[in-house]
């Protein structure tokens, strides 16, 4: 009975032993080893020999690239806006040991790091800077936090601000203002339209533009274009008018166009 026991107890040792004597590794992975609770040595993909009882494997992360979605945070910008701004951080480990030993929660640290230096950044901003250099913002937010996080054996690849949002009063007077600006060019487009158009009737006529002629055959046309649309009008009134002028106005404009400067 009791080589019986003994046999079971042999059995269950050796194959403690041998099951904690070998780990596999996964592709794309790193496994951490301490010998009597020091630091020893880091174990690649694949089958790794471990010696039983001595050591242990106490962490195993991946070394591929990895995403950071950092939710909206409020920020306050320079000139004292609020506004919510969403980034996303892509990162990687490059010193498995540093990130185990040298910070308690690697992502943790790396999210409240993006926190704090996203804050510091906008806050030495005007809020229009915000919403038009993001690249900028970028920049310097990846080299803020890749200098920082190099303690920790962590590489920042790269860092991209999703999203800036304003206050909705913020939003809405800003909306008033591209529509301004875009009937500001519109009116501008449409004067500089008007200029040539006079321009090349006025090269046409042999006159100056800036001619009495001219000014005078402008007002003729423009009686006649007020008359004909007045005809084609449902509600078509009749407007009485000194012929006298008229004629002489037409005149004196036929007369310059024939005797012009």
């Amino acid at each position: 009975m009791g080589q019986y026991i003994l046999a079971i107890l042999t059995v269950t040792i050796l194959g403690y032993v041998v099951n904690s004597s070998f780990r596999v590794i996964s592709g794309g992975q790193e496994g951490l080893v301490e010998r009597l609770g020091r630091y020893k040595r880091i174990i690649k993909p694949g089958l790794n020999f471990i010696i039983p009882l001595i050591e242990k494997v106490v962490y195993v992360e991946t070394t591929r690239e990895r995403v950071l979605d950092v939710d909206p945070q409020p920020t306050i910008t320079k000139d004292n806006v609020a506004l919510e701004v969403d980034a996303v951080v892509y990162w990687r480990i490059m010193n498995l040991p540093k990130a185990y030993y040298e910070v308690e929660d690697i992502e943790a640290a790396i999210a409240n790091m993006v926190l704090t230096t996203l804050r510091s950044e906008i806050g030495q901003l005007q809020m229009k800077q915000t919403l038009s250099e993001t690249d900028k913002i970028n920049r310097i937010l990846l080299s803020k936090l890749d200098l920082t996080t190099a303690n920790w054996g962590v590489k920042i690849i790269r860092v991209e601000i999703q999203s800036i949002t304003p206050p909705k009063i913020v939003s809405e007077s800003m909306e008033l203002e591209r529509a301004a600006e875009s009937e500001k060019q519109a009116m501008i487009v449409r004067a500089e339209g008007n200029a040539k158009s006079i321009e090349r009737l006025a090269q046409a006529l042999n006159l100056k533009p800036e001619s009495e002629e001219f000014r005078k055959f402008l007002i003729a046309q423009t009686y006649v274009e007020a008359n004909s649309k007045l005809s084609e009008s449902a509600n078509s009134k009749v407007i009485f008018m000194d012929p006298k002028a008229l004629s002489e106005a037409i005149s004196g404009l036929m007369e310059g166009l024939n005797n012009p400067p």
